[in-house]
């Protein structure tokens, strides 16, 4: 994609410090929007030196498509601690957060001391700073930046989203106690200069983008950081209303994912054959997922398969019509975009990350309520859906149209494009989403 001014593709510094072609989650979404820009874009990435084996081992090279930055004298001590106090179970993901905020200065420190002179070249048109996604990260990047004219793009940002009053008890088996000291983060030295320098905050949600500060109001842009590779995600399922409903569920194993809501609102269904119910994840929950399976004497209907690899689990996944994710404090939900690509129906609460991807178009909203009637209004969807299974039909078609429409890499970087114009004055500000 050209720079109008000059003709030739637009310079871009990618920071991701997660960034890694081999494991998921943050690293891999850093990595596919890294990837994704070096297509269109003339890129540089920066990233952690953690992730620097994997991308060789993907074909880039160190010093030409790429530079790791070895901050690990300050980081990896303070990732031991954060495991530490997270627990053998992985909870308290707060806790994590807020000792990532305090060390990740440094690695943004280190990246101006190697490409000062380059960027008071003017070696690149924009710098865009893809993760960390939490909008508790602080930039001491913006500031020097702003200072040598070079637009900075932070995001998209997502993160923040408050704990449902509904499920005060998960919040204890998440171990979330941190989460009452999380506006703290606020005081940190470099969170108004963030706010303050940056040329534009990309906001993945609108929990995010409600928590800016009014000053910042004109530099906003929603834009939710998931999308889905095509190549990855290219297969489509097909409903056959002649067959018995299938469900799945991905995701970790933890409280706040909601799979023991789901079991339990499938249960008659399935012990009545007219439900299969696949579930791909591993977690400290499944012990107690198996025992919900035996004692409901579910095991014929109800499959725990276990984590399965990105490779296989398209494969695995494409045999669903439906997708259950009652996840009650999602903030993003990257897993629902693969299922909707797939043309997977999903089913999810009207909270958040999830309620931001779907629509009543293309799959189902539950709303936000306690666990007895999430189950029950569960229960009542799933009761239509084995009375009717071509309903699901337009869902399905209009689920594989958004994805197209909004959700893809290309479709990113497109929208990415229009930012990076905007901010070299080439444009107007942009608007994806109304």
């Amino acid at each position: 994609m050209n720079n109008p001014a000059t003709n030739k593709k637009i310079r871009v510094l990618i920071i991701a410090e997660a960034a890694n072609p081999e494991w998921t989650s943050v690293p891999l979404l850093g990595w596919s929007h890294a990837l994704a820009l070096s297509k269109v874009c003339d890129t540089h990435l920066v990233t952690q030196i953690r992730n620097k084996d994997a991308i060789e081992r993907f074909g880039w090279l160190e010093g030409k498509e790429f530079t790791a930055i070895d901050s690990e004298k300050i980081a990896a001590p303070m990732y031991k601690l954060s495991a530490l106090l997270r627990g053998k179970k992985g909870l308290g993901w707060t806790i994590d957060t807020a000792i990532h905020s305090l060390i990740y200065p440094f690695f943004e420190r280190i990246i101006w001391k190697r490409f000062k002179v380059r960027l008071e070249k003017n070696t690149y048109d924009i710098v865009h700073r893809i993760t960390p996604v939490s909008p508790t990260a602080p930039s001491y990047l913006a500031k020097k930046l702003k200072a040598v004219d070079i637009p900075f793009i932070v995001g998209p940002l997502n993160g923040g989203v408050p704990w449902p009053s509904q499920f005060p008890e998960m919040q204890k088996k998440e171990k979330e106690w941190l989460n009452i000291f999380r506006s703290f983060y606020k005081l940190l030295p470099g969170y108004h200069s963030l706010r303050k320098n940056s040329s534009a905050i990309i906001c993945g949600s609108k929990s995010t983008q409600n928590e800016m500060p009014e000053f910042a109001k004109h530099k906003l842009i929603y834009q939710p950081e998931n999308a889905i590779d095509k190549l990855r995600f290219s297969m489509k399922n097909s409903i056959d209303a002649s067959k018995v409903l299938r469900a799945a569920f991905v995701g970790r194993l933890v409280p706040y994912k909601g799979c023991d809501m789901a079991i339990e609102a499938l249960e008659k269904f399935a012990q009545k054959g007219q439900i299969i119910f696949d579930i791909y994840g591993s977690g400290p929950d499944q012990r107690k997922i198996e025992k919900m399976i035996a004692d409901k004497k579910l095991n014929k209907s109800v499959v725990l398969h276990g984590f399965v690899n990105n490779d296989v689990l398209q494969k695995q996944l494409i045999k669903a019509d439906i997708f259950i994710f009652p996840s009650v404090r999602e903030f993003g939900g990257g897993v629902i975009l693969e299922a909707m690509a797939l043309g997977i129906v999903p089913i999810v609460l009207d909270y958040a990350g999830p309620s931001e991807l779907v629509n009543d178009e293309c799959g189902y909203l539950i709303d936000m309520d306690y666990r007895s009637e999430v189950i029950n209004n569960l229960k009542s969807i799933l009761n239509n859906i084995i009375d009717d299974k071509n309903i699901l039909l337009n869902k399905r078609l209009n689920s594989i149209s958004r994805i197209e429409k909004y959700f893809t890499w290309e479709q990113k970087t497109k929208q990415d494009i229009r930012i990076y114009n905007w901010l070299l004055g080439k444009s107007k500000k942009p608007i994806f989403f109304n």
